[in-house]
């Protein structure tokens, strides 16, 4: 399991990456905004650089996520669609929610309420 913070942010951001039965699980807390999105960009990739095939991620603790979150999902969808793989959402509370669907982004990444139930999928 590899854990990431921002320096700047103590206690503002984080992200924990596990692989579970091959699949890139990203456990993201705090505010996901412009400050943060390189951070979440190198998280949804694998050690090698390269995007995984099989992503979800987990947002059950991200209090905030403006456009720059949204980008940075979309982008990593993109990329695992080329792979033939997926990316899933989990755990998302409901102003993330909220967000997630006026962009319409819930109608290309599925959202699902808990990681295990993503996996299954």
């Amino acid at each position: 399991m590899t854990h990431i913070q921002k320096e700047d942010r103590p206690g503002r951001f984080s992200v924990q990456t596990e692989v579970v039965d091959g699949v890139l699980v990203v456990t993201v807390h705090g505010e996901i905004d412009h400050d943060v999105k390189d951070v979440l960009s190198r998280a949804l990739a694998s050690e090698d650089g390269m995007t995984p095939p099989r992503i979800v991620a987990d947002l059950s603790g991200v209090t905030f996520m403006d456009s720059s979150g949204i980008n940075v999902f979309t982008a990593a969808h993109l990329r695992v669609s080329q792979a033939q793989g997926w990316l899933r959402m989990t755990g998302a509370q409901e102003a993330v929610v909220r967000l997630l669907q006026i962009v319409g982004v819930d109608a290309f990444i599925p959202c699902h309420p808990t990681v295990e139930q993503a996996l299954k999928a």
